[in-house]
């Protein structure tokens, strides 16, 4: 009979391998689409298979106005704003290295969280987010020496506010006072995220497209129908399941399967680049969320 750590070591795993696949899904499927159109394809297509994820678990309901902050917040920013960064970035800068530089989220928080909610970080918590930073420094450092040119500089700054607007959506849904749960709330948060999409794909794109050609439309489906509502569930399952900081460090295997899989499947290189510096962005940020449960405990134990 399989026991709960197990169960939950099961939904990790399912979650690891759906967003380290949606990644390399994305970037073949941006071959024949243009970066703003596709995120709008995807948040569309995510918000059916939300709805639908919900009624067919029973936990359908509609949201109240206190659920409207974290609605406009998370639906701008970790889905609106981050489907089309990434997307935006991924469509100049191979897969493996895009997911890494993404995934630099939690060193963000750790700055941000001292002013914005006054969660002020240690220094171990600093050193962690200087050693992911000397990462991030060193995968940038083809587009520096401009080996990968302005448009590979421009790809790795879209990448980093991708990572920054995921931060900011996770320090206000830290501090709101949730009535339905985040589950619940997902598919309302998406359905905002479609319909804000839909002038910035106007605006950004006027010519953009998703091609009606089984390269694009093939990753899209599985990004939207499969592989989101997927990542949701397990990541959601594996949170209440699992301490946050062995959740939090388990999920930082995402860059890593990531860039096996960009190898593997797009034959992507491996430079020493990128796996020095993938290896300091996940040392900082495991060093970060260790340093901040430490933290927390301490506190625990002083009241």
């Amino acid at each position: 009979m399989m026991t709960d750590r197990n169960r939950a070591i099961g939904l990790l795993a399912i979650a690891i391998v759906a967003s380290a696949t949606s990644w390399v899904a994305a970037k073949v499927g941006l071959t024949d689409a243009t970066p703003v159109w596709y995120a709008l394809g995807r948040a569309w297509l995510a918000t059916l298979a939300g709805f639908a994820l919900l009624l067919a678990l029973g936990k359908f309901r509609r949201p109240t106005r206190a659920d409207l902050p974290v609605i406009l917040s998370v639906g701008t920013l970790q889905l609106g704003l981050f489907f089309m960064l990434i997307n935006l970035g991924i469509a100049r800068l191979p897969a493996g290295r895009s997911i890494v530089i993404a995934y630099t989220t939690t060193l963000w928080i750790v700055p941000l969280a001292g002013p914005l909610i006054g969660e002020w970080p240690n220094r171990r918590q600093l050193l962690g987010v200087a050693i992911g930073f000397a990462g991030v420094i060193v995968l940038l450092w083809p587009a520096l020496r401009l080996i990968e040119g302005a448009d590979g500089l421009a790809g790795y700054g879209f990448l980093l506010a991708a990572a920054l607007s995921w931060a900011l959506a996770i320090l206000h849904a830290r501090r709101h006072r949730w009535h339905l749960t985040p589950l619940q709330v997902m598919p309302w948060q998406m359905l905002y995220a479609a319909v804000l999409l839909i002038p910035l794909a106007l605006l950004t794109e006027p010519g953009g497209r998703v091609g009606w050609s089984l390269t694009a439309l093939v990753p899209l489906a599985f990004i939207g129908l499969v592989a989101g509502p997927l990542i949701t569930w397990s990541t959601t399952s594996v949170a209440r399941m699992l301490p946050a900081v062995a959740a939090s460090l388990g999920f930082l295997l995402t860059p890593a399967a990531g860039i096996a899989l960009s190898t593997l499947w797009l034959g992507e290189p491996l430079g020493l680049d990128l796996l020095f510096g993938a290896a300091l962005v996940l040392a900082g940020a495991a060093v970060a969320i260790l340093a901040a449960r430490s933290a927390m405990e301490k506190t625990g134990a002083r009241r």
